[in-house]
């Protein structure tokens, strides 16, 4: 019978039905009662309808609920951006591995090239000899007196000015954002090789 009441409310009962269902309330004080709520719950809602809501009300309702803490926030953009998440973590860990190897790089070390001289953490080129190719000197001093047909870089040394000559680049490495611009450099050309 609550099925014809709801019809019955919705004016959406057959004759045949609701004849049958004004029969059955008669005599029914638990479906009367049942319909005399509804009745009023349809009357208040629609009394009501005209009232509307204070223009701040969504805002004030907004400023009253307990603020979110910071490591929910985080934990939820990392799940709506699994890739960044992964892009950031792998920065992070790039980073940290190049500035580890930044502090173990003071180690002496030369680049392997005939002509050239190594005493004591100094490379020197000696006058009247020709290096072909880069010189690269870590944790130690270069003199050059002769000739380098290509680029010297010194990490974490000196380059002494001398009387040599230096076909390409002299470029001195001895902060840590410049070794990693250096490492980055040296990592592309290695890529564009393997491309060719």
């Amino acid at each position: 019978m609550k099925e014809r009441i709801h019809q019955y409310l919705d004016h959406d009962i057959k004759q045949q039905d609701e004849r049958i269902l004004k029969e059955h309330l008669q005599s029914c004080a638990d479906c009367t009662q049942h319909l005399h709520e509804l009745e009023k719950s349809i009357a208040l809602v629609q009394s009501t309808s005209h009232i509307e809501a204070p223009m701040d009300f969504t805002q004030a309702i907004m400023d009253r609920l307990p603020k979110e803490k910071k490591t929910v926030g985080v934990n939820r953009w990392l799940k709506g951006h699994p890739l960044l998440a992964a892009a950031s973590l792998f920065v992070l860990l790039m980073t940290g591995s190049l500035f580890s190897s930044w502090s173990t790089d003071s180690d002496f070390s030369v680049s392997k090239q005939p002509n050239l001289v190594v005493e004591n953490n100094t490379v020197t080129v000696p006058e009247g000899e020709t290096v072909e190719g880069d010189v690269t000197v870590k944790g130690g001093t270069i003199n050059i007196e002769g000739k380098v047909e290509g680029n010297v870089t010194v990490i974490n040394g000196e380059y002494m000015a001398s009387a040599g000559q230096v076909t390409g680049d002299i470029e001195e490495i001895n902060e840590a954002f410049e070794w990693i611009w250096y490492q980055m450099k040296s990592l592309s050309k290695e890529v564009i090789a393997i491309f060719k």
